[in-house]
């Protein structure tokens, strides 16, 4: 009976001591699994070998197809300046601008980088620092007779959709809009300016930077209003939360307006007057 007795206590002792390291190895497991999934998100930035920019590809100078099929424009090729300081591929994935969220949040792209309008949407994405300062204007014909926008009263008047322009002719300029005889949504602005020129509509809300790029490659037939629509800024807009990555991608950009190669794109794409940067 003693050794019956001394065999149980045995037994016990050694389960009382298995169940103590179970239970100090625990929290260590968690706390070793939370530790790798940060080292495995930092090694995938680390990691990282393409760099996939979402944009407009009907939104000249900053993102449009040239005359050989190539996508290209200001903020490709800034963007492409940055991967190759990066080491990354650039992969330019066109988008319809009203599905840029979505595209987004699923991951389809890493960043919205197309005359990318900061104002109204600061807290909806984490954002680069602006590098131009931009304005919505209105474009008419020539001889069209519209010399203010007090004469756009009754007339038809084109805007893109989910673009900045709208979003002030729905918003502070809501007042102006009323005036007009219609106001057109367009997908994008190069079917705006053919019904512009056909006449189809009278006058066209645009930025300013595409506004300047399409009048100088269609002629002088077309001028700008002087009074403003708005101002505002462009940046770079990254998921919320997305900070590591527009970190990185900012710090190049800076140092490319800091060696001049910013400017240098700039002045290609005749938009030293509206940037920022390297100023």
């Amino acid at each position: 009976m003693k050794k019956l007795a001394a065999l149980l206590a045995c037994a016990l002792l050694v389960m009382s001591l298995l169940s103590a390291c179970g239970s100090d190895t625990e929290p260590a497991d968690t706390q070793s699994t939370e530790t790798q999934g940060a080292d495995a998100q930092d090694a995938e930035t680390e990691a990282r070998t393409t760099f996939t920019v979402g944009f407009d590809a009907e939104f000249p100078p900053y993102g449009y197809m040239d005359e050989n099929g190539d996508y290209t424009g200001f903020d490709l090729e800034l963007a492409k300046e940055v991967c190759d300081r990066n080491g990354w591929e650039l992969v330019k994935q066109p988008i319809d601008w009203d599905s840029k969220d979505m595209e987004l949040s699923s991951g389809s792209i890493d960043c919205i980088w197309n005359g990318f309008t900061m104002n109204g949407r600061e807290d909806a994405y984490t954002w680069s620092v602006p590098y131009v300062d931009n304005s919505q204007v209105f474009v008419v014909k020539s001889d069209a007779g519209i010399e203010s926008q007090a004469d756009l009263a009754g007339k038809l008047v084109g805007v893109q959709k989910d673009s900045s322009a709208l979003a002030a002719l729905e918003g502070d300029a809501a007042d102006l809009a009323a005036t007009f005889a219609d106001l057109s949504q367009y997908a994008d602005y190069n079917t705006a300016f053919m019904d512009l020129e056909a006449g189809a509509i009278d006058a066209l809300a645009i930025d300013i930077g595409v506004a300047n790029y399409q009048i100088q490659s269609r002629g002088d037939g077309y001028k700008l209003l002087d009074e403003k629509l708005a101002t505002e800024q462009y940046g770079i807009g990254f998921l919320l939360g997305n900070d590591e990555l527009k970190d990185q991608v900012e710090a190049t950009l800076l140092e490319m307006a800091d060696d001049g190669k910013f400017m240098e794109i700039a002045e290609k794409y005749g938009l030293t007057d509206s940037v920022c940067l390297g100023k």
